[in-house]
């Protein structure tokens, strides 16, 4: 562990194993071991909030960072109440394929569902 991780406090976000198993396979890709993986609240969409998913190489003051079988997942200091004890999952179905947010600080969503309050 580094010292930028022992000394950073650490948020309750967590990640499916699918979703672990995918974040993985993309940072494969990208072929840096320097990315993690960013979840962001920003103000945005119908109903005030958007979720931010992204790759950064970056480590924020105040951010807090947990590890998932070596996928590091960072969150910003403003972020982490409003994703306090939210899961993220991958689904590759029929049906739908992509990231999933269960946040249970959502209180409604928009019809689009990319949106939160």
């Amino acid at each position: 562990m580094s010292d930028v991780e022992t000394q950073t406090p650490a948020h309750e976000v967590t990640l499916t194993d699918a979703a672990a198993a995918k974040v993985k396979s993309l940072l494969d890709q990208e072929g840096r071991d320097d990315l993690r993986l960013r979840i962001a609240v920003q103000p945005g969409g119908c109903s005030g909030l958007i979720y931010q998913l992204y790759f950064d190489d970056r480590l924020l003051d105040g951010d807090a960072i947990r590890d998932f079988e070596g996928v590091e997942v960072v969150v910003d200091r403003m972020s982490v109440p409003y994703l306090a004890g939210a899961s993220i999952d991958f689904s590759d179905t029929i049906e739908r394929q992509g990231f999933t947010i269960d946040n249970p600080n959502a209180r409604n969503t928009c019809a689009c569902g990319e949106s939160f309050h």
